[in-house]
């Protein structure tokens, strides 16, 4: 497998295809808006005019996409692959997606020898260039296989957590968790503060206890502390991703009432952090 498209060519998709060109990849990308084109271009990436190049010309074609939304018109559109893809053509859909939408399009291209794997990505734009994001897989095991060499070509650690849509379902459950370890780490640092321990102090003190997480781990000392707030991922998409992890648990029919307050909190942030904002920003509520 040596051809492979990139569809999504912001932050994330562009890092995606610059480090697999840096791999040995021959790499074709597209994204609709023409910026997004220029910047690849200009980094040495083949860029197309339309998406219907890279189903014939590519073995892999990966997705980096905002919404599920997004997704579904682009592999079930009147661009996609069903019509004029190349034989055995794998899509490996890198983007936050619903696991719904997921299995409801892996579904429907399956007739057409279209194998699709979900390879929801964990690291930013950062990691997306270094080629050390974290993914959580979900698909066939003969797909993921296939995909295994793009795939580390992508990423530091990989995970196959399931079948198709397994991988989102994992991302949502992750993004929640973050969603919800951002405002109690930054309620503690509240009380501690007060209570007269300096906030640094006290993560180290956490971080070699039980109470560790991610973000008292990597998101605070790294984005929170010294101010910066530039993780390059942001409320809005942190927004849309519990917004996913609501809607999976409404049509589960589950009574889970943390789950619940920590997307009533992000969604009511909006009048007080705007989307534009690092996704971090949602601590500055709790430590005002």
């Amino acid at each position: 497998m040596r051809t492979i498209g990139v569809i999504g060519l912001g932050h994330m998709g562009r890092g995606m295809a610059l480090s697999l060109h840096r791999r040995g990849f021959a790499v074709i990308g597209y994204d609709p808006a023409p910026a997004a084109r220029e910047a690849s271009a200009a980094d040495g990436i083949a860029v197309a005019e339309g998406p219907r190049a890279l189903w014939r010309d590519c073995e892999a074609v990966v997705l980096s996409l905002p919404t599920p939304d997004v997704v579904e018109a682009v592999l079930l559109g009147a661009d996609g692959p069903l019509d004029g893809a190349r034989a055995g053509l794998l899509v490996i859909d890198t983007s936050t997606s619903h696991p719904d939408v997921t299995r409801r399009v892996a579904a429907a291209l399956e007739p057409a020898g279209i194998a699709l794997v979900d390879a929801p990505v964990s690291g930013g734009p950062k990691g997306a260039h270094a080629a050390t994001l974290t993914m959580v897989i979900g698909g066939g095991d003969d797909a993921v296989a296939r995909a295994e060499p793009v795939l580390a070509a992508m990423s530091a650690t990989r995970v196959h957590v399931g079948g198709v849509g397994a991988g989102h379902v994992t991302k949502l459950a992750n993004n929640l968790l973050c969603a919800a370890h951002l405002i109690t780490a930054a309620e503690a640092v509240r009380m501690a503060r007060d209570a007269g321990v300096d906030p640094g102090r006290l993560l180290a003190g956490i971080n070699a206890g039980s109470g560790r997480s991610g973000v008292t781990q990597v998101n605070f000392p790294t984005w929170v502390l010294n101010g910066a707030f530039d993780s390059g991922f942001t409320m809005k998409l942190m927004r849309k991703d519990v917004r996913l992890a609501e809607e999976l648990i409404g049509a589960l029919a589950l009574d889970l009432p943390l789950s619940a307050e920590v997307a009533r909190l992000w969604r009511d942030s909006a009048e007080a952090v705007p989307d534009d904002a690092d996704f971090n920003a949602i601590v500055k509520l709790q430590l005002a």
